[in-house]
């Protein structure tokens, strides 16, 4: 059973920064795709931030220019720098691990809050 353990979040205002960290239990490879999803107040997770296993990384168009997703696989962790951060982007972030792109996610991480207030 892979585990995710999460950090970082927090609290921020419109423009700041934030940072969160997911690292996994195993190693990332074999797993093709590591990566953020954001559930907000409809309660669905959509992807945030996600990177593959090769370094590739796939922004939602929401965060794109502001937001850098990172993986060191030594470490087994990925990071997820948010800056110029919005009030839209609030919410609870979990970490995600998959096989591919459009596969489900297998792994969730506990989930880690983001406020960003005006």
């Amino acid at each position: 059973q892979v585990q995710l353990v999460e950090s970082g979040g927090g609290s921020a205002h419109t423009g700041g920064s934030l940072s969160l960290s997911c690292k996994t239990s195993e190693s990332f490879y074999g797993f093709n795709v590591m990566g953020w999803y954001r559930q907000g107040a409809g309660n669905q997770r959509e992807p945030v931030a996600r990177i593959s296993s090769g370094g590739k990384p796939n922004y939602a168009d929401s965060v794109k220019g502001r937001f850098t997703i990172s993986g060191d696989n030594s470490k087994n962790t990925v990071t997820l720098r948010m800056g110029s951060l919005k009030p839209e982007d609030t919410g609870v972030y979990y970490c995600g691990l998959t096989t591919s792109w459009d596969t489900p996610v297998e792994y969730w991480g506990q989930g880690t809050r983001v406020t960003v207030s005006s």
